[in-house]
């Protein structure tokens, strides 16, 4: 849990900032398509459940940057980021938070609302998918 916190700078930039990004923006350094593992699923599950919205998963293209803390985009250094890129909704992980629940999960509820920012009902309130409600649920 300290690691966790303990980037909570890093992590703020990336949960503060994902927006949507052009069609025409560029994927990080470095980024590579992958298919999303099958625990997924039940994370885009519980985060359905938790905000009361549903959405299809199978629509999403994944990427990941592998072996990487943070990756760099026109709005600083991120960890996750969803993004909308004509039609298409695609949502890129840092290689070391592949495997982390509530950082996919803020990813997955950015889908899910299909829209920029973080409101608070969702974010902080229904789901606690942030640095902060995160570390008290659990």
């Amino acid at each position: 849990m300290r690691r966790i916190l303990g980037h909570g700078a890093i992590a703020l930039a990336v949960i503060g900032g994902c927006t949507p990004t052009e069609p025409s923006s560029p994927l990080p350094v470095g980024a590579v398509a992958f298919a999303p593992p099958s625990g997924y699923t039940v994370w885009f599950d519980r985060t359905e459940g938790c905000a009361g919205l549903s959405g299809h998963m199978e629509t999403i293209q994944w990427y990941v940057v592998p072996e990487v803390e943070t990756f760099m985009t026109d709005q600083g250094e991120k960890v996750g980021m969803w993004a909308r890129r004509g039609d298409q909704e695609v949502i890129i992980i840092a290689g070391n938070y592949v495997n982390h629940e509530m950082v996919v999960r803020h990813e997955m509820l950015h889908s899910l609302l299909g829209q920029r920012g973080h409101p608070v009902e969702y974010f902080e309130q229904k789901c606690q998918l942030t640095w902060e409600t995160w570390a008290v649920a659990e």
